[in-house]
């Protein structure tokens, strides 16, 4: 009957503390992980969990909403089963599991949680059990007797052979002098151990997992009457050396002992903190080649660079990622961390080669390739990774390939390969000339009227000048009788062109909401831009950004007029300048006809025309 379930001693249960509930305080992400396998599996009666196990494993996992639909731990398939939640146990005739588990000693706890390995070596010893089963307040990270049973055949037979020292010491190393439960286990504390108060690491990841020294937990908050078990799935063992000494100790990073030496992270690597460190193997740097190796090695910010990539900003234990995920380095960038199967990936590659190092400030991940950041390459390193190799090999002809791969401070502007499809030559290489800008074509009305305007010299000077550049079409919208007004009378046409020009550079990048631009006509402009699409005077600009030597030229479909009765200043000593744009666009179309050689800007400008 249900009357026979083993119900908490009040007075216990008030000596325990509240218990949260799922109205309580916040939950820890383990709680709160819990509970969703505690939801999954109600219908199969009250304290039911869902868990997820590893196909031809026996490694098992609360469920979280996620992997609760996508059915994977590290990309492999799972299966549901349905198993009493923590802390409780069936009841013949009864539905799920609605008793809770006999509240003994923690030794007795042992063996009613699955450590009855532990439980055995408790009784080797001489003193441990009598202190479990004594009074006090004790917590115990237990390991599961699979744990025991995958330690190698020397660690267990140096433990089992001297069972007063060796084996007493580490399952005190597993114990701590008082209770605590999963919601005090914070990601990063430190716990103080009954062996020499040395240090037990605690990390409590935001998808629930929590590890002890990496050692995952398996199942927590077993309350016992003089104490709380947790149940985890690795046999824990001491931590000395920080991440500084492990390098120092391991004949494998000899090439990184230099590089950190070098680079002067060696405060870092051995100050308080927690870090992760995916430390590059000798043979990672020697799969670089050692040109780059060695340029690297002599720079001192592009090491620094270098080193920071591979520095996580806190501990992370391989049982933790169950899932892709991104970090971030100390060098800022974002690395994704994932897993397949056993093995954890970087970026989509399985390149660590050895897990979990500990370390009393982090964790060590051996990796057997470097990560370089861009900021640790050179712009030809950087450009052989990109689709820009018709710009490399350019270069690399124009005797100009040094300069790419030197330490030199520079910015590429590189066309991408397809830039070049279809256009001879270098055409995307070389700076506008005067003139290049216009495509005469649909610009030859323009062209006339400047030269009726008296404005050639003007658009010829040296200067910065913004240009909207009527199309033919937009003069031959003009009614007939207005335009030959216009082209009849040169002060006013030359009024009207200069309200075409603006006396200084502004290119689409930098129009906000509206910009007034003064022309030389003396009247302003309203420019402006919304979605990428630039309007001046609310007038649509059909094409941004042709650039010359002395400015830069807009294409637009309609002539604009300046505001009525605005008088007229500015002489045509500043007018002087914006036509050399057209006069040399005038002498691009002549030049097109003929066989002269053009410069490759002024083929790309014919292959504009063609379309």
């Amino acid at each position: 009957m249900a009357f026979l379930v083993r119900l908490v001693p009040l007075a216990l249960a008030l000596a325990l503390g509240p218990i949260t509930t799922l109205a309580g305080p916040a939950k820890s992400p383990y709680q709160l992980v819990l509970q969703h396998s505690r939801l999954r599996g109600r219908q199969h009666g009250p304290n039911v969990c869902a868990v997820q196990k590893l196909i031809g494993t026996n490694k098992k996992y609360f469920t979280n909403c996620k992997q609760w639909y996508q059915r994977k731990i590290c990309g492999k398939s799972t299966v549901i089963s349905y198993e009493c939640c923590p802390g409780y146990e069936k009841v013949p005739g009864e539905k799920g599991c609605p008793a809770a588990l006999p509240l003994s000693n923690l030794y007795e706890t042992l063996g009613v949680v699955g450590s009855t390995t532990t439980q055995l070596y408790t009784d080797r010893t001489e003193k441990l059990r009598p202190e479990m089963e004594g009074p006090g307040s004790f917590t115990i990270f237990a390991p599961s007797n699979e744990a025991w049973a995958s330690l190698s055949a020397e660690v267990l037979d140096s433990l089992v052979s001297n069972v007063n020292i060796e084996l007493l010491n580490a399952l005190r190393y597993h114990m701590v002098n008082r209770r605590v439960l999963t919601d005090e286990l914070k990601h990063g504390m430190a716990l103080t151990s009954m062996y020499q108060n040395s240090d037990i690491q605690i990390h409590h990841y935001p998808n629930g997992i929590v590890t002890v020294n990496c050692a995952r937990l398996l199942k927590a908050d077993h309350h016992a009457t003089n104490g709380v078990v947790h149940l985890i799935d690795k046999v824990i063992s001491t931590i000395t050396n920080n991440i500084q000494q492990i390098i120092e100790i391991e004949d494998t990073f000899e090439t990184l002992r230099a590089a950190v030496a070098a680079s002067g992270l060696n405060n870092l690597l051995e100050g308080d903190g927690q870090f992760t460190l995916l430390a590059p193997t000798n043979e990672a740097f020697e799969k670089i080649p050692a040109e780059t190796l060695n340029r690297i090695l002599g720079d001192p910010e592009a090491l620094r660079d270098l080193l920071n990539n591979h520095i996580l900003k806190s501990a992370m234990c391989a049982e933790a990622i169950v899932a892709g995920l991104s970090v971030e380095t100390l060098q800022g960038t974002t690395l994704e961390v994932g897993c397949s199967g056993d093995m954890l990936t970087i970026n989509g590659k399985a390149i660590i080669s050895n897990k979990d190092t500990l370390a009393t400030n982090g964790v060590i991940h051996h990796i057997d390739e470097l990560l370089i950041p861009d900021s640790a390459k050179t712009l030809f390193e950087l450009a052989a990774e990109s689709d820009v190799s018709t710009t490399i090999d350019l270069f690399k002809q124009a005797g100009l390939s040094t300069h790419l791969s030197g330490n030199e401070r520079l910015t590429l502007l590189a066309p991408l390969n397809s830039v070049f499809k279809g256009n001879a030559g270098t055409a995307s290489l070389r700076p506008p000339q005067a003139g290049d800008i216009f495509c005469v074509r649909t610009h030859s009305m323009l062209v006339a009227a400047i030269q009726s305007a008296g404005l050639t010299e003007t658009l010829n000077r040296e200067g910065v000048y913004t240009v909207f550049a009527p199309t033919d079409e937009a003069f031959q919208a003009m009614p007939p009788e207005e335009l030959n007004k216009l082209l009849g009378n040169a002060k006013e046409l030359a009024n009207i062109l200069k309200y075409h020009i603006g006396d200084e550079i502004l290119v689409s990048g930098g129009i906000g909401p509206l910009v007034r631009l003064k022309s030389l006509q003396g009247d302003k402009l309203e420019v402006s831009s919304k979605n990428n699409a630039v309007c001046v005077n609310k007038e649509p600009v059909a094409e941004s950004d042709i650039m010359a030597t002395n400015g830069v030229v807009y294409a637009i479909s309609s002539v604009l007029q300046p505001p009525a009765n605005r008088p007229q200043e500015r002489g045509d000593e500043l007018a002087d300048s914006a036509l050399e744009i057209f006069k040399q666009a005038s002498a691009f179309s002549r030049a097109t006809q003929s066989s002269v050689k053009l410069a490759p800007v002024y083929q790309r400008l014919l292959e504009r025309m063609k379309h």
